[in-house]
């Protein structure tokens, strides 16, 4: 069987030289078995003819947004829905700025933006073009958003001018495609992650929570499915659209996501609690709306159950990953976690600095584990997830 048997690959053509290229890529893909589907911009038929992507992968080639004969007028959505993997190349310098943008006027475009697919990029363009910090500063959106760049190569282009900016040849894309489309380091493995904050409720208009956007944790169920497992979502309150392939649980206070997790933990492999679970509630709860009576107002506090120390202390217990937000002593406090919890593995980051933390795109973890530790630098959550899920997987190998 080829390594590519059953993958469905949309390929995105857009305008250049380099178009001619697209057409040995798509003959390599459907040797390797993957059913190809090509879709083409207006400046790409300029360069090579729809048909002969026809012949090639024995499929009707798209090139327009709004077709008579389209089912529905809704080509980019199905096509969206169809693709495992959506991969433009060449990608010119006019397509990366668009992407970058979030454009969506032309039909490669717009199902660039409404798949949940992986996207990949083999840019192509002129070698100024290429260094122009405009474009450098849309290929760096672009991998922040966990789009894969392959290439460009240098060399000798088609304008005479020498320098990188050629787009790879169709059997360096190939070993790209194939490491992509292989099964990933946990795949099959079963894998509950929590995320986001919790609210413990004072009144029924009024309740205690945290600063967490769950962004990290939504990042790390993307990365964890990436890599082939099967992923399932308990989520506090928050504004994210949720993985299409993660089970997603929601939940609002501690004791809500205390019961979710503790439902299903037994089928779990790995359980990676990056959620800001509250650690205190309200002990009586109000049933009706406190009204601002007096210039102080007491509330009595207790301890919440401790997610993350109640599965790992489980006697037939998953993989435990812990998180640790702190403002100071970052080591010495997630290091304490680690060994109070017997977790495996403890993220910790700080959260005193408006550059990384909650609520906003990047950050940087260190991470400890017994037998040593690893800096993952600052960079995207996205990126950041991505390695934080390779490094479990990592150390969850020599578990089992």
């Amino acid at each position: 069987m080829s390594d590519l048997h059953n993958k469905k690959i949309l390929l995105g053509v857009s305008g250049g030289i380099a178009a001619y290229k697209a057409a040995e890529f798509a003959r390599l893909l459907i040797k390797q078995g993957a059913s190809v589907r090509v879709v083409m911009t207006a400046a790409a038929q300029e360069f090579i003819r729809p048909l002969t992507f026809q012949a090639l992968t024995g499929n009707k080639v798209y090139s327009e947004l709004f077709e008579a004969d389209a089912q529905n007028a809704m080509d980019h959505i199905d096509l969206a829905r169809w693709a495992d993997l959506l991969v433009i190349a060449p990608a010119s310098a006019n397509t990366i700025a668009k992407l970058a943008d979030g454009y969506a006027d032309n039909l490669l475009l717009t199902i660039a933006l409404a798949t949940q697919s992986r996207v990949a990029l083999a840019p192509a363009m002129n070698q100024q073009m290429y260094q122009n910090p405009a474009t450098a500063d849309n290929l760096a959106r672009l991998r922040d958003r966990g789009i894969a760049l392959w290439g460009p190569d240098e060399g000798l282009q088609a304008c005479g001018e020498v320098g990188p900016g050629r787009m790879l040849e169709p059997v360096a894309l190939l070993p790209c495609m194939l490491k992509v489309c292989q099964p990933g380091r946990l795949y099959g493995r079963k894998i509950m992650i929590t995320a986001g904050p919790t609210r413990e409720p004072i009144d029924p208009v009024r309740y205690i929570s945290n600063r967490s956007s769950g962004k990290m944790g939504y990042a790390l169920a993307q990365a964890a499915l990436d890599a082939g497992a099967i992923v399932t979502l308990v989520s506090g309150p928050v504004c994210l659209a949720p993985p299409s392939s993660a089970r997603l649980l929601r939940c609002q206070s501690a004791e809500e996501m205390y019961q979710q997790v503790m439902s299903e933990i037994a089928e779990q492999d790995i359980f990676i609690a990056s959620a800001a679970v509250a650690d205190y509630r309200v002990d009586t709860i109000a049933g009706e709306k406190i009204k601002k009576s007096s210039e102080q107002m007491q509330l009595s506090l207790i301890k919440n159950k401790d997610i993350l120390a109640a599965v790992a202390g489980l006697d037939n217990r998953p993989f435990c990953v812990g998180f640790a937000a702190e403002t100071s002593n970052l080591e010495q406090y997630a290091l304490s976690k680690l060994d109070k919890k017997k977790l495996d593995m403890v993220a910790a980051n700080r959260v005193d600095d408006a550059q990384s933390g909650f609520d906003v795109d990047f950050n940087a973890l260190s991470v400890f584990w017994k037998e040593g530790a690893q800096e993952l630098p600052r960079q995207s959550k996205t990126q950041l997830a991505i390695a934080l899920v390779d490094l479990i997987a990592q150390r969850f190998e020599l578990t089992v």
